[in-house]
């Protein structure tokens, strides 16, 4: 009777069994989804309790209808040069879309140190610094792209270089001028562009083009932050943005070269298609 009832539903649904063909448990023909060890997305925070040396840490991990996480946990992999190495792993499907593992939550580890953490930096997941330097614990500071201790904003190179971070210049950006005075500045950048370098059958050669910009900052407690970018000579340009942008930095500036900031018109109005 059990088969002959299977083979009614072979004929009317096409299969027989528990699990309805197509559904979300359905690992389809190619097999389980497999489970794989990785990092988070990114991780955001850092605490340090009362005894310097247990670390709780957050991150940014899968999520999904069903469980995207296992086995989280944080490991210290190397102390050296005043530096503590943390790693923070775990196991998820995510790598494969029919996971459903496509969104995300925050989830936290505990690590405790052999030692305390003291005044040495913590790098978590290889990029990621921390300090307890001038930090409100029990939270540790999140280090910024400079580090923990970014340059003081002046006429440096290394202030230069966060003003260039701050305007999202491209990556290899070097400087061409600077015109400062400590509290304005005129940052005039470009980067290679064209054929890939060394490449000997291009015309022109690799590397040889090259595009540029034009950035005006103010100082900040923070660092540079960009006020606006103009390709154009003088000051009108920075002072409609900011008025008490000095004369003195921008008066003498000339205008960007068409090759380091070519501009690309609109097309012209004949060009348009022609509405039936």
């Amino acid at each position: 009777m059990v088969a002959a009832l299977c083979a009614i539903a072979v004929l009317l649904l096409g299969g027989c069994g528990t699990e309805a063909a197509g559904g979300a448990d359905d690992a389809t023909a190619t097999g389980a989804i497999p489970w794989t060890t990785t990092e988070p997305f990114k991780v955001t925070a850092a605490q340090l309790a009362d005894d310097q040396r247990t670390l709780t840490l957050t991150a940014q991990v899968p999520d999904g209808k069903k469980p995207c996480v296992r086995a989280l946990k944080a490991a210290r992999t190397a102390a050296e040069h005043n530096t503590v190495w943390v790693q923070i792993t775990f196991s998820s499907p995510s790598g494969d879309k029919r996971s459903g593992c496509t969104g995300e939550r925050t989830a936290s580890t505990r690590l405790r140190l052999p030692e305390a953490l003291g005044n040495q930096r913590l790098v978590v997941d290889n990029d990621t610094q921390f300090t307890a330097d001038g930090a409100k614990l029990p939270a540790l500071r999140l280090c910024g792209e400079l580090g923990c201790d970014p340059p003081a904003t002046g006429c440096t190179s290394a202030s230069y270089d966060q003003a260039l971070i701050a305007a999202d210049a491209p990556m290899h950006s070097y400087r061409d001028a600077e015109h400062c005075d400590g509290k304005w500045l005129v940052l005039d950048f470009s980067w290679r562009t064209g054929p890939v370098c060394g490449d000997t059958t291009a015309s022109p050669a690799g590397c040889a083009s090259r595009l540029g910009d034009r950035w005006f900052f103010r100082a900040k407690p923070a660092g540079w932050a960009p006020i606006t970018e103009s390709a154009a000579g003088g000051c009108a340009a920075v002072q409609r943005a900011e008025p008490a942008f000095p004369t003195a930095l921008c008066a003498g500036l000339s205008p960007l070269s068409t090759s380091l900031h070519p501009s690309y018109p609109p097309a012209s109005a004949s060009a348009s298609p022609t509405r039936g």
